[in-house]
């Protein structure tokens, strides 16, 4: 070891003396060095005071961070569907033609086998089809295109259905177009 190196400084500060076992006052070398711990503890309350700003800046980051995460999931999310909803009304005439075509018991052999395949593959992307007869009248849902008095009805309710809905999730892909029968006033 080199001379210049400064031997490690020990302080007992330990109340009882361990050798003697009696009580111990303050020597004048503990007491010149209570102004440098207070220095110390200057020193480490600004440190702490640092380290809970930094904390704080880094849990506003975290929060940030998860928000941005949520907020693109979530637009990602409604992308798709406005993209499967665009593809999906333009094949809503498509459809109608096969349901017209059942009606009129046209749709066999190949021909059924692909509506009904196109139907499956539809609803498997989330198309749902509503509007039947006795349904109330939901003009969020539906749309009336003639309204008839009616004795037999209590509130207003699907008379006839002349186009069925559809939706995805909750979203109106387009609304069924139903005649309603109300209440005779």
């Amino acid at each position: 070891m080199s001379s210049s190196q400064e031997e490690p400084v020990i302080r007992d500060s330990r109340r009882i003396d361990p050798e003697t076992g009696e009580l111990r006052t303050p020597s004048e070398q503990e007491e010149s060095a209570a102004p440098a711990d207070e220095a110390v503890d200057e020193s480490s309350a600004e440190l702490r005071e640092q380290l809970e700003e930094r904390t704080r800046d880094l849990q506003r980051l975290q929060a940030e961070y998860v928000n941005y995460r949520k907020r693109v999931e979530r637009d990602r999310v409604a992308v798709r569907e406005q993209a499967i909803a665009g593809v999906l009304t333009d094949l809503l005439p498509i459809l109608d033609s096969v349901d017209k075509a059942r009606e009129h018991d046209e749709l066999v052999g190949a021909f059924k086998s692909v509506g009904e395949s196109l139907e499956t593959t539809l609803g498997k992307l989330g198309l749902e089809r509503y509007g039947a007869v006795g349904d109330p009248f939901d003009p969020n849902v539906h749309e009336a295109l003639t309204h008839v008095p009616s004795a037999d009805v209590e509130e207003e309710s699907v008379l006839e259905v002349y186009q069925p809905g559809y939706r995805i999730g909750e979203r109106v892909v387009r609304p069924a177009r139903v005649v309603v029968a109300g209440p005779q006033t």
